[in-house]
């Protein structure tokens, strides 16, 4: 689990994102640009590590009611994959979010509780879902692809 330090000093890495600190010595993060009336991207990353991130529109995520992922036990590449997606779910339709993703190369690994792994991969405009070498899944998007893996018992590999 990354410290609390770790977790600051990942999210501020992330320049269209504006610091506001808020009550015992939570901070959340802004995303003044967003395209919607909604602005946090990250929710009271608190000092013990504990923190949300926003993925309300995002597939392959289990969110709370208000649409945040609990980041405590993110490590750095998972913790910067949804700050990614959660910053360009709030630049774009939902539509443009999936193009945006599409046009850029992308690879994921899904496991179960059984620790099977299936990889997600962005090969040219098509989503594919790999057991090893052979092919399980073709997906036009990404979100019908986590869809899927999620359905079928997948979460992405922590």
């Amino acid at each position: 689990m990354l410290h609390f330090e770790e977790k600051l000093t990942i999210i501020e890495s992330f320049s269209e994102l504006e610091r506001k600190n808020v009550s015992l010595g939570r901070v959340n993060f802004h995303f003044e640009e967003s395209a919607t009336d909604k602005k946090n991207v990250v929710y009271h990353l608190h000092p013990n590590g504990n923190g949300f991130v926003y993925a309300e529109k995002i597939k392959g995520y289990k969110t709370d009611k208000n649409g945040m992922v609990n980041i405590r036990d993110f490590s750095e590449e998972e913790l910067r994959i949804l700050i990614e997606k959660s910053i360009a779910s709030l630049s774009f339709s939902l539509t443009q979010t999936e193009d945006t993703v599409i046009n850029e190369e992308y690879e994921e690994t899904w496991i179960n509780r059984d620790k099977q792994t299936l990889t997600l991969l962005q090969e040219d405009d098509m989503w594919n879902v790999y057991a090893g070498a052979n092919l399980d899944g073709t997906f036009n998007t990404y979100g019908e692809a986590a869809e899927y893996l999620d359905e079928e018992g997948f979460k992405i590999k922590s």
